[in-house]
């Protein structure tokens, strides 16, 4: 992949990348009102929950992205329009997409799995890491917000490191055990339905090479974990997979506070 050049991020990140993530809860304070998100997408806002430990304009949070972050010019593009997306604040954070591609880069990865794309932020973050003959499985059953991510795959070069697939990850996922294709892949990054990510999890571990890295995303869930509600699937779901995980002795793990909260499991 290219080296990723350092940006100068002040006013840019503060409007665009941390609007991601606060930019709903603004709206609700001011009394906009936007539609409501998909349930299979509820949840999700990589930003949200950091912001509320450190505050939406607080100088430590700009300090920390203006000293770590380095983003493609065509990444940056995407990011600020998926920013205009009405659910823009579904993508993952932008120092969280760093980290994975970071292991993505530090493991060699060849193959990796992407279990939800939403408009391909993170998808083209790990292709541009990734060596030319390397691959993204991209699981995904809405092409509409892919599209908006296409183009700049293309322009960045990378667009054939990208198997798009729009059909339930858990076919996709079948698919690939059923064609021979256990323990052949390096990383795999989990963030689509909360519910099924028990499921999804179990799958990855089977498709993962030993040494692999699952990073599965949203596990604090705006710290709604800490007290489930019964009625609440996917919080239930992110609870019980959270327990399972620390529990689970086919991987060593690392829960971090980015984002939404990431735990990384690393196969064993």
């Amino acid at each position: 992949g290219s080296e990723m050049p350092l940006l100068s991020v002040p006013k840019e990140v503060a409007v665009g990348t941390a609007m991601l993530g606060i930019a709903f809860a603004t709206g609700v304070l001011a009394g906009k009102r936007r539609p409501p998100a998909p349930p299979h997408t509820r949840g999700r806002g990589g930003f949200a929950l950091l912001l509320n430990f450190i505050g939406k304009s607080s100088p430590l949070w700009q300090y920390i992205l203006d000293h770590s972050l380095r983003e493609h010019p065509i990444l940056k593009k995407l990011r600020l329009l998926t920013a205009d997306h009405p659910w823009g604040r579904m993508m993952v954070s932008c120092d969280q997409a760093q980290l994975m591609a970071n292991l993505v880069k530090l493991i060699k990865a060849k193959k990796v799995l992407e279990i939800g794309v939403f408009t391909g932020y993170n998808a083209l973050n790990m292709a541009l890491v990734l060596p030319d003959n390397g691959r993204v499985i991209a699981c995904d059953i809405n092409e509409d917000y892919a599209k908006i991510g296409k183009p700049l795959w293309k322009e960045a070069g990378v667009d054939h490191k990208i198997d798009l697939r729009i059909k339930p990850a858990i076919q996709t996922l079948d698919e690939l055990l059923a064609s021979g294709e256990a323990e052949t892949f390096d990383f795999a990054f989990i963030d689509a339905d909360k519910e099924s990510y028990n499921e999804y999890y179990e799958k990855c571990l089977r498709l993962i090479k030993k040494g692999g890295i699952i990073a599965i995303d949203n596990v604090l869930f705006s710290g709604k974990v800490l007290k489930p509600r019964r009625d609440d699937l996917a919080v239930q779901s992110i609870h019980r997979l959270n327990e399972k995980l620390l529990r689970d002795s086919r991987v060593s793990i690392s829960m971090l506070p980015m984002g939404d909260g990431v735990t990384l499991a690393f196969k064993l």
